[in-house]
């Protein structure tokens, strides 16, 4: 979803500019690869990873092209039907913003082609055309989602994670009085407060046991107990940045980068770019304790497939580009990328790049819960993420929580309908 910029923009301009050039061009028995991605941060970290596979393609050559995060969904449907200079491996978003570019026919089916053989269904799930059932991308990372915090501040306020929703309330208030922010958080962006949501909001509503009610028709999102949720969400206000919902993205991991914030409800996405830009940043995380009224009575670490790789199917060297997406399937690349970008890699027989995500992965084995406002409502306009993030804006404004669940419940039914199982 989601959601990155804090990298060296020099590099990225400068791999980014011979990318520029025809896509995956011949040259003198060459053939050149273009990548693009919503990551510049990352940029860096792509070309050692690619590095190795060009040693092993010497007749193949990989630019990595990163494109603003902000703007790479309204680019992509133009850069993949470019007759000259398109991209031939995309970095695609999960689930359902995926499926407008399997109906346009603009991504090569990869069944047979990828050996996923023996990858869980689930993380395939985000990577699959909705209606064909076919494979459309190489999943290449989990996010988990919990509260980061900053270890200098917290031993200096002599406090330690919270394991009861007493105990965090107690630290944010300690914290508020040292004049320090308890957690950064952007209220302007929607798809952040959802997230904000998701971690404070999953052990009140039921988590996957809510999840498989709405799915089935029983409950829906009117639902006292999901109401509840986003009220137990809004309710941190007083412990957000003053003005929150005019607080940006990049401006919330600043105010937890730079210290002036303790904690950051987010995920373990943030973790590589805020080590890589504050590397003397301490961090630790929690899971969120059950918040009062809680049905699920112990913690909860939500976590979501970020998204896949697939072909151009548009590439004049789509032989070629097949081949490269087919290596990122591979031990090699997911361990390669788990360790350069500091991520929980999703092939089978890696590890996380980092201990922090070692434990955030353990956790999500332990007492996993499925983000379920990206990987089962994302599939329709509005998005259920979005429109989630936007309830929360209005609550946020004075609104009531009531009315938050019937604005989410009339965007989503729009196009939802249940399975009735």
């Amino acid at each position: 979803m989601r959601k990155y910029c804090t990298l060296v923009a020099a590099l990225s301009l400068a791999l980014a500019l011979p990318a520029c050039a025809p896509s995956a061009q011949s040259s003198g028995g060459k053939v050149h690869l273009t990548v693009l991605s919503w990551r510049p941060e990352d940029t860096a970290g792509y070309k050692k990873i690619f590095a190795p596979y060009e040693k092993s393609h010497p007749k193949v050559t990989i630019d990595f092209k990163p494109i603003k995060s902000t703007e790479y969904l309204t680019v992509l449907p133009t850069e993949l039907k470019k007759s000259q200079g398109g991209p031939d491996v995309v970095q695609l978003k999960p689930y359902g913003p995926l499926q407008s570019y399997v109906t346009s026919g603009d991504l090569e089916p990869l069944d047979g082609k990828v050996d996923v053989s023996n990858w869980p269904a689930n993380v395939l799930q985000a990577a699959k055309g909705k209606q064909d059932g076919k494979l459309y991308g190489v999943p290449y990372a989990l996010q988990t989602l919990q509260v980061l915090y900053n270890k200098k501040i917290f031993a200096q306020q002599n406090l330690q994670p919270p394991t009861t929703w007493a105990e965090f309330t107690a630290a944010c208030d300690k914290l508020k009085k040292a004049g320090i922010t308890p957690m950064a958080t952007s209220g302007l962006q929607p798809w952040v407060l959802a997230i904000d949501h998701q971690i404070f909001g999953a052990t009140r509503y039921g988590g996957d046991d809510f999840e498989k009610a709405v799915l089935t028709g029983k409950k829906n999102f009117t639902d006292p107990d999901y109401t509840a949720s986003l009220d137990t969400t809004a309710k941190l206000r007083q412990y957000f940045p003053d003005k929150v919902t005019a607080v940006d993205y990049p401006d919330a991991q600043t105010l937890f980068t730079s210290g002036k914030a303790a904690m950051y409800p987010g995920g373990s996405y943030e973790v590589g770019p805020f080590t890589k830009s504050t590397p003397d940043l301490q961090i630790g995380f929690f899971d969120a304790p059950p918040a009062p009224g809680a049905t699920v009575n112990h913690p909860l670490t939500s976590g979501y497939v970020d998204g896949s790789y697939g072909v151009n199917a548009h590439s004049d060297h789509r032989a070629e580009a097949t081949d490269l997406v087919k290596w990122m399937a591979t031990p090699e690349f997911g361990q390669l990328y788990a360790s350069t970008l500091k991520q929980i890699s999703l092939v089978p027989g890696t590890t996380p790049g980092d201990p922090l995500l070692a434990q955030a992965y353990q956790n999500y084995k332990d007492h996993g819960a499925t983000y379920m406002m990206v990987v089962d409502f994302g599939y329709g306009n509005p998005l259920g993420r979005d429109q989630e993030g936007q309830a929360l804006q209005k609550m946020l404004a004075g609104g009531s929580a009531a009315d938050a669940g019937r604005f989410v419940q009339k965007g989503i039914s729009a196009w939802f309908k249940p399975n009735g199982g």
